[in-house]
């Protein structure tokens, strides 16, 4: 008789014990996900400062939209690792998304701004000669919004031609 009642004094004192470490998991889980969130926005923020801080790699990025094809061998190189940046942080929030880390509507976000990029020749350019340094599954994502065909508007007010034209000068 002590012997079960033993037991079930045990499991009124472990029942509260196991909800307060379900709701310490929980909320772990939940700074985890707004620590993985922070520490990619911070990388988008560090990635996209060289184009405004550096004047003459933000003509790159502008003639690189255009055609990859057409830059000069270092202008290929700048711009080739600005975008290998660019797609590795992209690539990191996919699988954070995938993973749950990322939530839906943050993904929707991202998605649209990778598609804005992408869809500029240049990009798809350059992506066909670095695809292969990224993972087979992301590369799909990369593809299909490239297959959608959509039309190159991020940067549609700035005269991306007359830059061009300048920069050659």
């Amino acid at each position: 008789m002590l012997a079960a009642l033993g037991q079930l004094a045990a499991v009124f004192v472990g029942i509260p014990s196991l909800i307060y470490l379900a709701f310490q998991i929980r909320e772990q889980t939940r700074e985890r996900r707004q620590s993985a969130v922070h520490a990619l926005t911070v990388q988008w923020g560090d990635l996209t400062c060289a184009l405004h801080e550096d004047a003459d790699f933000g003509a790159v990025f502008l003639r690189g939209l255009q055609s990859f094809a057409e830059l000069d061998a270092v202008s290929k190189l700048r711009f080739s690792a600005f975008f290998n940046r660019l797609i590795n942080v992209f690539e990191g929030m996919y699988f954070s998304h995938a993973d749950g880390t990322l939530m839906g509507s943050s993904w929707v976000k991202i998605e649209r701004t990778m598609s804005d990029f992408i869809a500029y020749r240049g990009v798809q350019d350059w992506w066909e000669t670095r695809k292969h340094w990224h993972t087979e599954e992301f590369g799909r994502v990369i593809d299909a919004i490239i297959a959608k065909g959509q039309k190159p508007t991020a940067y549609s007010t700035y005269n991306l031609r007359e830059i061009a034209k300048a920069s050659d000068k």
